[in-house]
C-alpha cells in the first residue's frame, strides 16, 4: 500500500555526482545541503537520485553496475565534512588537481579521493564505539570489505578469475585472507562508516527542510559484485567457470533496435530448491531493509521484471534472441512486506508493458511513471499524454536519466516540425512561440492529475544534449555531467515555486505557514 502520494507535490531528479562541488564530483556534504536549500526555495518536497553504490570504471562508472547493492560509494564522501571532523586539513586538499565544473573525471577524482581518505584513516580512532557498533551490526560489511581487498590483491580481476578456493568461498581460505588483510579490511569498514554517518546527517537535514528522498533499486546486480560472489546459488551461473548462463536485458525498443543486453546474471526465481528460494528472498529482504534505512521512497528500476523478465542466453551478443520468463509476481512483495511492513515504492513501468504488468502494479498500489517525451508519437490514445491519465496515483516526468534533455530532444532530428508543432499545441503555444520548451513541458507536467511531478535538473535549467546523463547502449561518456553552482539561482527557484504554487504542489506545511 502506497501512502506518500496523498497530496500533490513536485521534485527534482539530480544524481549526487552532478551537484556543484570544488572536489571534482558532487558529494553528500555541503554541496548536497546547498541543493536541499535550492529545492526548498523552489517549493519542492522531493529529491530523486540514482543508485549510490560503489561504481566500476570498467562499466563507465555506471551507478547501475555497482560492486555492491548495499555499500555506499566512497566517491560521494564529503571531504569538507572530514575536515570539520579533524580527519584531514586544508594542506591535504592542497594537492587536489584542477577539476572541471561541468564534468566528472572519474579517474582523477578516484585517485585524489583515495589518497585523501587514506590520510583520514591514519587519524581515525579505530576504537571509536560508534565505529565498532557499526561494524558489528552491519551484516553485509564483512563480505564487502573482503571482496574489495581481494580485488586489490588480484589487480582488479573479477572474482570469477581469482584462485578457485577464493572464488568458491572456501571458509579456510577466506579466514586466511581476512587475517592477512586485517588492516586493509578495517580501512574499507572505515569508508563505509564515514559514508553512513555522513548520509544520516544528510537525511536529517532533508527531513528538517521537508524534503523526502527517492532512492533507486536496480533490479539486477553486476556479475563482478560482492552480491553475486557471496550468493552464487541464487543466480544462473556455471558451477565450474562461474560465468552467467543467462543474462538480463530488454528486447528491441525505443532506445535500441537490437534491444539492450545488460549482461547481469539472472536470479533463479523459479528454482524448486527451497534452500535457494529461502536465500534469494532473504537477500532481497535485506536489500530493501538497507535501502529504506537511507531513503524515504524507492523507485524499483525495471519493475516489469518482477512479472516477467527477458532471459538472454549468455552466449548471444545481443538481446534479440531472448525470451520472456515469468517472474515472482505479487508473492515476492507480500513476503517482503511480511518482514518489513508496507514500503513506499514507485514502479518503473516503462518499456514493453503488458496487462499483466499493469495488474501487478495496480494490485500493489504502486504509482507508475509517465514520461512526457514519450507522449508525442501521433497516437491520440498514447498513455503518456496527460489527458489520457486515468489515476492521480502516478509520477510524471519530462524525461529520465536515460532520455535526452527536453531541449535536446525537442531540437533533435527525432522530431520533425509537425511533431514539434503538436508538442507546442499541447502546451497551448505555437511553434513560432519563442517560449522555452523545457518550461512548457514542466508546465504541462505540473498541471496534470499525477500527484507527483519530477523533473531532471537539466530540464529545470533548460540545458541541451551536451548535458544528458546517459545514452543507453553507449559504453563511454555517460554519468559525468555536473552542474556549476552559478546555475542554481534564486531566479530559477522562484520561478519553480510560482509554478508549483499555481498547480497546488507546494508542501502543506509551507502553505499553512504563509497563511499565518
Amino acid at each position: 500500500m502506497t501512502t506518500f502520494l496523498s497530496s500533490r507535490a513536485s521534485g527534482i531528479l539530480a544524481h549526487i555526482t552532478s551537484l556543484p562541488s570544488p572536489h571534482g564530483i558532487g558529494d553528500i556534504g555541503h554541496s548536497a545541503y546547498a541543493f536541499l536549500d535550492f529545492l526548498k526555495d523552489g517549493g519542492q518536497s522531493i529529491w530523486q537520485f540514482l543508485p549510490t553504490g560503489p561504481t566500476n570504471p570498467i562499466f563507465d562508472n555506471s551507478p547501475y553496475m555497482s560492486t555492491s547493492a548495499f555499500a555506499g560509494s566512497p566517491l560521494l564522501i564529503s571531504l569538507d565534512l572530514l575536515m570539520e571532523e579533524g580527519l584531514i586539513d586544508q594542506g591535504d586538499l592542497a594537492q587536489a588537481p584542477r577539476f572541471s565544473e561541468y564534468l566528472t573525471d572519474y579517474q582523477s577524482v578516484t585517485h585524489f579521493k583515495n589518497i585523501i581518505l587514506q590520510q583520514a584513516f591514519t587519524r581515525f580512532d579505530q576504537n571509536d564505539p560508534d565505529f565498532l557498533q557499526f561494524v558489528k551490526k552491519t551484516s553485509w560489511l564483512r563480505d564487502y570489505c573482503l571482496f574489495m581487498v581481494l580485488k586489490e590483491e588480484y589487480e582488479q580481476k573479477g572474482w570469477f578469475d581469482w584462485p578457485r578456493k577464493l572464488a568458491e568461498r572456501n571458509p579456510a581460505a577466506l579466514r586466511e585472507k581476512e587475517k592477512f588483510h586485517a588492516e586493509r579490511i578495517t580501512y574499507y569498514s572505515f569508508e563505509q562508516f564515514i559514508f553512513s554517518s555522513q548520509w544520516q546527517r544528510l537525511r536529517q537535514n532533508a527531513r528538517k527542510k521537508g524534503i523526502r528522498l527517492i532512492g533507486d533499486i536496480p533490479i539486477y546486480v553486476g556479475w563482478d559484485s560482492v552480491d553475486v560472489w557471496a550468493n552464487q546459488s541464487i543466480f544462473f551461473l556455471n558451477s565450474k567457470t562461474y560465468r552467467p548462463t543467462k543474462v538480463a536485458g530488454v528486447p528491441p525498443d525505443y532506445f535500441s533496435e537490437t534491444g539492450q543486453r545488460w549482461g547481469n546474471p539472472l536470479y533463479r526465481w523459479n528454482s524448486r530448491d527451497q534452500k535457494i528460494q529461502k536465500q534469494l528472498y532473504a537477500w532481497w529482504t535485506e536489500r530493501f531493509r538497507s535501502v529504506f534505512q537511507t531513503v524515504d521512497i524507492a523507485r524499483v528500476d525495471h519493475f516489469r521484471g518482477f512479472e516477467a523478465y527477458w532471459s538472454i542466453p549468455a552466449a548471444h551478443k545481443t538481446a534479440m534472441k531472448g525470451k520472456w520468463v515469468k517472474g515472482p509476481g505479487v508473492s515476492f512483495f507480500n513476503k517482503i512486506y511480511q518482514s518489513l511492513g508496507p514500503l513506499e515504492i514507485i514502479a518503473e513501468d516503462l518499456g514493453e508493458i503488458t496487462p499483466e504488468v499493469i495488474a501487478l502494479r495496480d494490485t500493489l498500489d504502486f504509482p507508475g511513471m509517465k514520461i512526457l517525451q514519450f507522449a508525442f508519437d501521433g497516437n491520440r490514445e498514447n498513455s503518456f499524454l496527460p489527458y489520457n491519465f486515468t489515476t492521480p496515483n502516478s509520477v510524471i516526468y519530462t524525461g529520465t536519466h536515460d532520455n535526452d534533455t527536453t531541449v535536446g530532444w525537442f531540437l533533435s532530428d527525432k522530431l520533425d516540425d509537425n511533431r514539434r508543432r503538436t508538442v507546442k499545441q499541447f502546451c497551448n503555444r505555437t511553434l513560432r512561440d519563442s517560449h522555452d520548451i523545457h518550461k512548457d513541458l514542466i508546465y504541462l507536467a505540473l498541471s496534470s492529475i499525477s500527484r507527483l511531478a519530477v523533473f531532471p535538473l537539466q530540464d529545470v535549467l533548460g540545458f541541451g544534449s551536451d548535458c544528458k546523463m546517459n545514452s543507453p547502449g553507449s559504453k563511454e561518456g555517460n554519468w559525468a555531467w555536473r552542474c556549476a553552482p552559478r546555475f542554481l539561482t534564486s531566479e530559477i527557484s522562484n520561478w519553480l515555486h510560482e509554478q508549483c504554487e499555481q498547480f497546488g504542489r507546494i508542501p502543506e506545511k509551507e502553505t499553512k505557514s504563509k497563511e499565518k
